[in-house]
């Protein structure tokens, strides 16, 4: 199926549509909010999510909730059986029971890089390749938040945790490469798959839009700056997010009908310590001394990168 790649050209043009009341219970400058507003902004009020234990589960807290739609609360890795359930329950009440077409609802399940890169990875895996008709959108602070920021399969090489903080005998901190969820996604050939940044509204609208009119495993993962856990103000979320795509650090694409586009390319990518210097997280490479060797490694990796598609 081909859609409009083009949906929105313009701030303006974005759907005034709010699915999320204001005041809610996530820190403020919370990039991963940001990002699933603005997407749910494209999918309607027509929607049950399916959130899976983590930072997120502040967002609707009984018996109060910001959203217009309905909200399911899961264990950390229950979150996708929860969704292929109702997904199951709606398509046999539309079929045998005559569920008017209006009352079907989007299936989304919201998880964090947590549940989506470990507790609950099996479980997605296995809803991909059964083709389940559902949107999945991980929400990426590049770490278990919730919990007090520790180490995740998410989180990047040379960042502190509370698990992996820099010490005389670790000095990089965290010593191990992020994984990489959006090949291993894009391994088993869902029927959408896109990197989205808050700070790129556009271009996250667009791929709601798409992805909207598409059937099947729909994928998301969100750079979402954590002001808590990466150690920043609030205000400048924006403009973490914004460095993130500027360094070529966050890579901004989809995977559609068998192809790799980069949405959002940086006209010149900035030195990746750019972003690094700006968060508390990082800290520890440039103060009491600057880790030349760090900060080369994580630079190297992301001109890697690039070099395949320059």
């Amino acid at each position: 199926m081909t859609t409009s790649t083009n949906v929105h050209k313009k701030i303006k043009d974005l759907h005034p549509n709010e699915a999320i009341a204001p005041g809610t219970g996530l820190c403020a400058g919370c990039g991963g909010l940001e990002g699933l507003r603005l997407g749910l902004k494209e999918l309607g009020d027509d929607f049950l999510i399916c959130n899976a234990a983590g930072c997120f589960t502040l967002l609707s807290v009984y018996p109060f909730t910001p959203l217009k739609g309905s909200w399911l609360y899961t264990t950390m890795g229950g979150s996708v059986p929860a969704a292929q359930g109702v997904r199951d329950a709606l398509d046999i009440r539309m079929r045998y029971r005559g569920l008017e077409k209006k009352e079907d609802l989007n299936v989304i399940v919201v998880a964090g890089d947590g549940s989506s890169n470990d507790i609950g990875f099996g479980a997605t895996s296995a809803a991909i390749h059964r083709g389940l008709d559902f949107i999945y959108f991980c929400y990426d602070n590049e770490a278990y938040g919730n919990t007090g920021f520790q180490l995740s399969a998410a989180s990047p090489y040379g960042s502190a945790t509370q698990t992996t903080p820099s010490t005389d005998v670790h000095e990089a901190g965290t010593e191990i490469n992020k994984k990489n969820l959006f090949e291993i996604w894009k391994a088993q050939k869902p029927a959408y798959l896109a990197t989205v940044s808050p700070r790129e509204p556009i271009d996250l609208s667009n791929k709601f839009a798409r992805a909207k009119e598409l059937k099947g495993p729909r994928m998301f993962i969100c750079m979402s700056p954590c002001p808590t856990g990466w150690g920043f103000e609030p205000k400048e979320m924006q403009e973490i997010a914004k460095l993130a795509v500027d360094t070529g650090i966050f890579p901004v694409k989809e995977y559609f009908e068998g192809e790799v586009v980069h949405t959002v390319r940086p006209r010149k990518r900035l030195p990746a310590e750019k972003f690094l210097e700006r968060q508390k997280r990082f800290h520890h490479l440039f103060e009491p001394h600057r880790q030349d060797e760090v900060i080369g490694q994580i630079q190297k990796r992301v001109d890697d990168y690039w070099r395949q598609y320059e």
